[in-house]
Order: structure tokens, then C-alpha cells, then sequence
């Protein structure tokens, strides 16, 4: 079975730091772009960051100069480093991968992927 497994979420003060992981498990041929989704109490599901497979990023406005996102193809796992935390970024956060597996030697598949979130809390 294909699934995404987070770690890392927690309770932090505001100022602190928090580091977010998630790894893709199962018979995956190719991974292709990762990223980090949240959703706050009473609001929608926002992208984060996203990194591609060639290691291109980007971020959201809110985020920028705070958040790193980084992967290691090796061990198909990316990662969410999260400083000077707010307590507006207190939300369960979400990994999101594009996938490709192969069904049979000749048809390959294109899957999207959610990791199950984590609770990010930040105390002022």
C-alpha cells in the first residue's frame, strides 16, 4: 500500500521551532512533487511549500523566511523545518506528494497522496 506517514507536530512557544517529517512508503516508482498543506480551525486547506523533484520551491507569503522545505529522494522523505513559530501557524498539517507507481512492467499510474496531518500548536 502507497501511503505518506507524518511526524514531528507538537506544542511550541511562539519564537520556537518545530521540524516536520513525512515518508513515502510502498511500491513507488518515482516521486515527483512533495509538499506541505495546512488547515486552521474554520478555514480551508492552504498549500505551505512545495519542492519539486529537481529541488525547485516555493512558499506561501505567509510563510517565507520562516519555513524551509527540503527532501531526501534517497529515503523519499521531505521535510518542514518551521521557525519563529506564531501562533497564527497553529493548524494540522498535511504532507502531499505526486506519485507514480507501476501497475505492471508496461502501465504506470499517477497518484496524489495525503499524509493522515499532524497538529502543530503555538502558544503566545
Amino acid at each position: 500500500q502507497v501511503q505518506l506517514v507524518e511526524s514531528g507536530g507538537g506544542l511550541v512557544q511562539a519564537g520556537g521551532s518545530l521540524r516536520l517529517s513525512c515518508a513515502a512508503s510502498g511500491s513507488i516508482d518515482r516521486i515527483n512533487t512533495m509538499g506541505w498543506y495546512r488547515q486552521a480551525p474554520g478555514k480551508q486547506r492552504a498549500l505551505v511549500a512545495r519542492i519539486t523533484n529537481l529541488n525547485s520551491t516555493n512558499y506561501s507569503d505567509s510563510v517565507k523566511g520562516r519555513f524551509i522545505i527540503s527532501r531526501d529522494n534517497a529515503k523519499n522523505t521531505v521535510f518542514l523545518q518551521m521557525n519563529s513559530l506564531r501562533p497564527e501557524d497553529t493548524a494540522v498539517y498535511y504532507c502531499h506528494a505526486f506519485v507514480t507507481i507501476r501497475r505492471t512492467p508496461t502501465l504506470y499510474e499517477n497518484l496524489e497522496l495525503w499524509g493522515q496531518g499532524t497538529l502543530v500548536t503555538v502558544s503566545s
